[in-house]
């Protein structure tokens, strides 16, 4: 690519200096010839000095971006798609953290979507806050944890983002309001009661928590988990849960399609559904809402798909189907 900078600079250009000509008689041929020979020695000798009109140098062309670097010169969010996979793949028409304005028309005009990415990059550089004790009703747990991660370092914070962006997007294209709980755009958190809280504010329609497991080796697959009937301190699930389990049915239809992944071996009975109620997330919600667990970070094999980005990007597609029909687009 062509490079501005450093051992890079296109040559100065340079503008000879005229000294003037003084004719003391015109009509001396000699002369004027004399005249004539100092003027061009000059020229070609001016342009390396001056008495400060300087030689002038070209303008600088705009530095191109580094490699690995976006044309701000910021580098890439943790965790947004880097392989060569995910790269053809659109995303988000503004950048990685961008959130295009709904449609103006589509089937899921005028829904309101929450997508809750499981955890934070952050998190772990935080330990104090995501640790604090926070009520969910049937009890107090923490505030937030750090989530799993693949044996190669590759975490499910970063996992879960990279998904819920793309999500955003799909379901952006068909009409519908989306909201993140978060967008890489806070140190930690935020805690399970305020995503709980994100979603009921937003009166959503619909809302959903991608992650990712981080179970033994050798347990495959993925599973939807649906809140349990709680009634207990502050919350009350009794009148979301059988909304909760149609979102989650589609969601797991759709998946499967999407995805070709098996609804998961350990859990579920092959049903693909898990109903919870020691989630604080599910327990404090009003609003219909599920947990994706898109594969087990912990086993190779699942592994090589969550850290694919053509393999997200058919997760976030199979998640965007299911909610959109769950909410009839």
């Amino acid at each position: 690519m062509s490079y501005t900078g450093p051992g890079f600079d296109p040559p100065p250009s340079r503008r000879p200096r005229r000294a003037p000509l003084t004719v003391v008689v015109a009509a001396l041929v000699p002369g004027a010839l004399l005249g004539w020979f100092v003027y061009a020695a000059v020229g070609d000798h001016g342009g390396g000095h001056g008495d400060g009109a300087a030689t002038l140098r070209a303008a600088p062309s705009a530095t191109a971006p580094s490699p690995g670097r976006d044309a701000a010169g910021a580098a890439p969010s943790p965790g947004y798609p880097t392989d060569s996979a995910s790269a053809s793949v659109p995303v988000d028409g503004k950048g990685p953290g961008a959130s295009s304005a709904p449609a103006a028309t589509g089937p899921l005009k005028g829904k309101v979507v929450v997508i809750d990415p499981g955890h934070n990059p952050g998190n772990f550089r935080h330990t104090v806050q995501i640790n604090r004790q926070v009520d969910i009703g049937t009890h107090r747990k923490e505030c937030d944890t750090t989530g799993t991660s693949t044996n190669s370092g590759y975490t499910e914070a970063q996992f879960t983002l990279d998904v819920a962006r793309r999500l955003r997007t799909l379901l952006q294209r068909q009409g519908a309001t989306v909201k993140l709980t978060q967008d890489g755009d806070r140190p930690w958190g935020p805690c399970v009661d305020e995503r709980a809280r994100i979603g009921n504010t937003a009166h959503a329609d619909a809302a959903i928590s991608i992650h990712a497991d981080g179970s033994a080796a050798g347990n495959r697959g993925f599973h939807v988990i649906l809140p349990a009937s709680v009634h207990a301190g502050a919350a009350d699930t009794r009148p979301i849960t059988a909304a909760s389990r149609a979102l989650g049915e589609r969601v797991v239809g759709r998946f499967v399609r999407a995805t070709g992944m098996a609804p998961a071996n350990y859990v579920g009975d092959g049903t693909g559904l898990v109903t919870r109620g020691d989630l604080g997330g599910l327990n404090l919600s009003t609003v219909p809402k599920v947990f994706v667990e898109c594969g087990n970070m912990r086993d190779s094999k699942d592994a090589a798909l969550l850290t694919s980005g053509t393999w997200r990007q058919k997760a976030a597609q199979g998640i965007s189907e299911g909610i959109a029909g769950f909410l009839g687009g």
